[in-house]
């Protein structure tokens, strides 16, 4: 057995990496005229990024604790219903956005890796009267189509209150959705610039913000509309103070202006938004369709045992916190020309995801049937292949996204279309036949299975392929 003792060389590894840790987790910005100082500034900016991440999950997790049961009880159970069916038509907007707010913050970051104001306000001001422009579209065609749509039938209510306040909170729900479409350059802005952990403590304010909303909506004995308006008008006005704050003193010089706005760069931000938009797409035919998938040809009694072992093994996708702020920091790093920085760190975040994957899916893989039984009963206990199959599962789960961060970043995004085109197709048809051969544990078994013939290899061979090649050419130019 490994014991971790003062004298042993594993503590001593153990709390030198703990101290690298401290020296980089600090307000004050490194000095960044060095490449070992833009290197430290780069793994302050991501740390102090997951820790804002890990405080927004907390409140947020907080907050939806304290508000569930309080609109469930304020609600009813079929307006409380309509209400979670509602927010689930947003999910079929996230790609609004044609993949625009990616493609900014790209070119975000590209920018602050070069130094250039000028790209940045231009790509800015481009993006926001594109997504402004679109936001004014998909609501001229919403108010022509409102008036038609028989929503009641559409969410299925019964009772009278329930049939009266369908559109009007569908209507509440899709008006804060569009304004905030445009808003959400300020999030890639602070994104590109490496600086998400402003935004993460903004929304956690907004989520508070939407807490105290429900219990003034619940204390007035208002309707439904306004409860949505509440729950979602929250961290909208979080994002518009952010945004002010962000244009009134941190980059003033990126305020959205007319005279800002370039067609060649709105053409080449919706050529990244298109790539992006097809990445999206596969992200939700590969990983969002299980469900769909067990409901269908093992009938919706199935979904519940499935969705309930899934849900627990989320919950440890820590990493996921980690992950994402590199995004921008690879671009700037790329931008810079520093190949062996995000060679380095791309080593290092595959090591950390899949070293911290295995540790914490381990007692979930050993001691998960007990966990299930005690948190939601006996008749959901999932089989013991079912389990392995999401340890697998979770396990490839980190490796894409740590490759993804990378490939990402830059001009490599549009290559990585076609492996994973393949990928999330073959994942998709899996799902389907091993569904009808083997149950649940053939759908999850699917995902491990089409990433490791498909994505695994190819992803890689172009991330470390392209990132010696190009660190050989500097070399050689020198």
């Amino acid at each position: 057995m490994l014991i971790l003792h003062k004298g042993s060389p594993y503590f001593s590894k153990l709390k030198e990496k703990v101290q690298q840790i401290r020296t980089v987790f600090r307000f004050k910005p490194f000095d960044t005229s060095t490449d070992d100082g833009r290197s430290k500034e780069r793994y302050r900016r991501v740390v102090l990024s997951a820790v804002s991440s890990f405080v927004n999950k907390a409140v947020t997790t907080l907050t939806g604790l304290i508000s569930v049961p309080l609109t469930v009880h304020y609600l009813g159970t079929e307006r409380y219903g309509l209400w979670m069916t509602i927010s689930s038509t947003i999910a079929f907007l996230t790609f609004a956005d044609l993949g625009l707010g990616n493609g900014l913050l790209n070119a975000v970051s590209k920018a602050n890796g070069l130094d250039n104001r000028v790209d940045a306000t231009t790509a800015v001001s481009s993006a926001f009267f594109m997504l402004l422009g679109m936001s004014f579209f998909l609501f001229a065609i919403f108010w022509v189509v409102y008036p038609h749509v028989p929503w009641d039938r559409v969410f299925n209510v019964t009772s009278d209150i329930a049939i009266r306040e369908s559109g009007p909170a569908m209507a509440v729900l899709i008006l804060t959705f569009l304004i905030n479409m445009p808003l959400g350059i300020v999030q890639r802005i602070q994104m590109g610039y490496q600086e998400g952990y402003k935004n993460q403590l903004w929304l956690s304010g907004g989520a508070v913000l939407g807490l105290a909303g429900v219990l003034i909506v619940i204390y007035l004995k208002a309707g439904l509309p306004w409860l949505v308006l509440a729950i979602s008008g929250g961290p909208l006005l979080a994002t518009l103070m952010n945004g002010f704050f962000l244009f009134a003193y941190s980059c003033p010089w990126l305020f959205p202006r007319r005279k800002h706005f370039n067609l060649s760069a709105s053409k080449k931000l919706a050529s990244v938004g298109l790539i992006f938009f097809i990445l999206q797409f596969f992200a939700v035919l590969g990983n969002a369709t299980d469900n769909i998938v067990i409901a269908q040809v093992l009938g919706a009694s199935a979904v519940a045992g499935y969705a309930v072992t899934k849900k627990l093994f989320i919950m440890i996708l820590v990493t996921q916190y980690i992950i994402q702020p590199l995004w921008p920091a690879f671009g700037e790093a790329m931008a810079r020309k520093n190949y062996k920085w995000a060679k380095r760190t791309l080593i290092r975040v595959l090591t950390l995801s899949l070293s911290t994957g295995i540790i914490a899916a381990l007692p979930l893989l050993i001691f998960g049937k007990q966990i299930i039984s005690f948190w939601v009963g006996s008749e959901l206990i999932p089989s013991s292949a079912l389990l392995i199959g999401f340890f697998f599962w979770l396990l490839i789960y980190n490796y894409g996204g740590s490759m993804s961060v990378f490939l990402n970043s830059g001009s490599l995004v549009g290559k990585q279309c076609v492996f994973l085109g393949v990928t999330t197709i073959s994942v998709f048809i899996l799902k389907i036949i091993l569904a009808g051969l083997y149950g649940t544990t053939g759908v999850v078994w699917a995902t491990p299975i089409g990433y490791g013939l498909f994505f695994v290899v190819p992803a890689y061979r172009l991330a470390f392929g392209t990132l010696n090649r190009l660190i050989n050419n500097k070399v050689n130019a020198c």
